[in-house]
């Protein structure tokens, strides 16, 4: 551990500064509209869907639940994440709190390991809903839920713990347009190889398994629905899976591009993994409600009714 000096203490860094692309200036402000554009839809194409699957009895079953999961995990997200990033690139709001560094710190690394279990289960109930429906009821989708919610807190709470318990000499300078955990950990004093063990370690458990379980879960629903014999059956199921399963690639190859930057970084600009993790924040978000409504009939009919309903009630 590197030698502590007694004056120094955590409470000596009240806010961080949020570096972003300086290095790239320029990109601000050609990424500012598309960034701006892609949160907008993001929200609202969000907050239609989650609405939808509210109003509409006939979305009341496990898939939509978990689709509104999804959806509601988007949100939090974007809103965590891309306010933020649009405010220094609009207004040079640099400064971020010390406890708001941290809460986007724990938001970030619990709910996007959300999604990819959101996902998991998802994949899982394309499975069931294929080979035995009566398996997934309301009470499932239940206990998914906590499962999703118990197993990403307990094993990403202490990520951002182990930052905040660090102590900051001075140096406030985070090269990033978030709080990414080793970007504000090595700003410490101390010795921070613990943070980056156990965020490697989470990571590829998480993660890694997740993806792992999802692409071994849709091997075996594409070989379910070859062995489907009903007129048209095969077709219904892999449109509806196809949907899935594109929105699950793109969020895998986001993923997977950021950390091979990441771990390339002497080869690439050290922009590039900033930009990159910015976007995983919003584009996912932005496609998934759009990718769903456009590929799913029982979600279209069911804007198409709420756009019937607001109409109506605006004459």
């Amino acid at each position: 551990m590197l030698p502590y000096n007694s004056s120094c203490l955590s409470t000596e860094v009240s806010d961080f500064i949020l570096n972003c692309f300086v290095r790239s200036p320029s990109w601000q402000h050609w990424l500012s509209l598309p960034l701006s554009i892609l949160f907008l839809v993001a929200m609202g194409a969000n907050a239609v869907l989650l609405i939808t699957i509210q109003l509409e009895a006939s979305l009341h079953e496990p898939m939509y639940y978990l689709l509104g999961l999804l959806s509601l995990l988007d949100i939090v997200l974007c809103l965590t994440v891309i306010p933020k990033v649009l405010a220094i690139f609009w207004f040079d709001l640099r400064s971020i709190s010390f406890s708001a560094c941290f809460l986007q710190m724990f938001i970030m690394n619990n709910f996007l390991p959300m999604e990819s279990c959101t996902f998991l289960a998802m994949a899982y109930d394309r499975y069931v809903a294929i080979c035995n429906p009566t398996i997934i009821t309301d009470q499932f989708v239940a206990k998914a839920v906590l499962f999703i919610l118990a197993r990403n807190t307990f094993l990403t709470a202490p990520i951002p713990i182990l930052s905040a318990r660090l102590h900051y000499c001075g140096k406030n300078i985070i090269e990033n347009c978030i709080c990414a955990n080793l970007s504000v950990s090595k700003l410490s004093c101390d010795n921070v190889a613990l943070n980056k063990i156990y965020q490697l370690i989470v990571a590829w458990t998480l993660l890694g398994s997740d993806l792992v379980l999802i692409f071994i879960s849709y091997i075996l629903i594409l070989r379910a629905i070859l062995r489907l014999k009903a007129k048209g059956a095969a077709a219904k199921a892999l449109s509806t899976c196809g949907s899935h399963f594109i929105l699950i690639l793109f969020f895998s190859t986001i993923l997977l591009v950021f950390v091979l930057t990441h771990m390339a970084k002497k080869k690439v600009s050290p922009d590039i993994p900033i930009l990159l993790n910015v976007l995983h924040h919003v584009i996912p978000a932005a496609l998934n409600p759009i990718v769903y409504g456009v590929r799913t009939q029982e979600i279209k009919e069911g804007i198409r009714k709420l756009l019937r309903r607001v109409a109506e009630r605006c004459k």
